[in-house]
């Protein structure tokens, strides 16, 4: 799943390098990131874009590019993406991401983000190793989402960390069949079913009692949700696995979320695809540690009285 681009150093001219910047200007936090950031690479001569609609809330020079649509082809010619943010801020920069196919280099001013490489006390370093080009790229696993409905395709989507089949209701369960490469495996009543990829499978999936996966590893995720079967166990395939869930024709209808951010509807009877996604999702890497490292520093999990192994 993980393809390492080799680092390139340069310290010769930076003309005509832009970086697009794209920040959640509701928080104080990330306004002032936001600044200190764009004062950094405008000092070190690379230029910058941002959106109209964000421009208006951050104190930006009036050298800074602005654009007035959020599409994909306003990444055009920017070398890189700096997210600033929570997860639901990395989450909407993985979409332009995908589209664009320009590398994400998310900053974390939320509480968790596994999708970010920096916290908001590197943002120096952050500036240092953009203009340097001192950081290497990674693909990370995508799905591709199809909705079926009376033999009809009715919706496509796309995730980076999970697309999610629950329930409306909270009085009502959703009745589901599981089914993986063509064959059913079981079916019962629940809040939902999550299919995650690595990535994702330390996000909605974790929470729904999955595994964490590595994000090296490839494979797909099927993680119940709160489900009324002796059997319900999460699942973890083949990467090139088709995963299914079928909502029945007796039950209320239910909900697909993509990410959390993208929704659709669906009628019972509805029949939802998973696979691994055509395009990836580039991110930049600053730092080598490893997966195990950052498992531990951002659920803060107890390593005290650890010694190693014996010399």
């Amino acid at each position: 799943m993980t393809t390492t681009e080799a680092t390139a150093r340069t310290t010769g001219a930076t003309e005509n390098r832009t970086v697009f910047l794209l920040a959640h200007t509701g928080r104080r936090a990330a306004i002032r990131s936001a600044e200190l950031v764009v004062q950094g690479l405008l000092r070190s001569g690379l230029g910058v874009r941002v959106l109209e609609a964000e421009a208006a809330d951050l104190p930006l020079p009036g050298t800074v590019e602005t654009v007035p649509d959020a599409t994909p082809e306003v990444l055009d010619g920017c070398e890189l993406l700096i997210v600033l943010g929570g997860d639901g801020t990395l989450l909407r920069g993985a979409e332009f991401a995908r589209a664009s196919g320009v590398p994400m280099l998310g900053v974390n001013l939320g509480r968790v983000g596994f999708l970010a490489e920096a916290e908001r006390d590197d943002l120096d370093k952050v500036v240092d190793r953009v203009v340097t080009r001192a950081y290497e790229v990674e693909e990370r696993m995508t799905l591709d989402v199809v909705v079926h409905s009376n033999g009809d395709v009715v919706h496509r989507d796309w995730a980076l960390n999970e697309a999610a089949v629950q329930k409306v209701s909270p009085e009502r369960i959703l009745e589901v069949v599981l089914e993986v490469d063509g064959r059913p495996v079981t079916g019962f009543g629940c809040d939902g079913i999550v299919c995650a990829t690595p990535t994702g499978s330390t996000a909605y999936a974790f929470s729904a009692g999955g595994p964490v996966v590595w994000p090296e590893v490839e494979a797909l995720l099927m993680v119940p949700i709160s489900a009324h079967a002796l059997f319900a166990k999460p699942l973890v395939t083949s990467p090139t696995s088709t995963l299914a869930v079928e909502v029945q024709q007796h039950t209320p209808h239910g909900v697909l979320w993509c990410d959390g951010r993208r929704t659709v509807e669906l009628p019972s009877g509805a029949r939802v695809e998973v696979r691994r996604g055509a395009v990836p999702v580039r991110l930049a890497r600053l730092h080598h540690a490893s997966f195990t490292d950052r498992l531990v520093a951002k659920f803060a999990l107890p390593v005290s009285g650890w010694r190693g192994a014996p010399h």
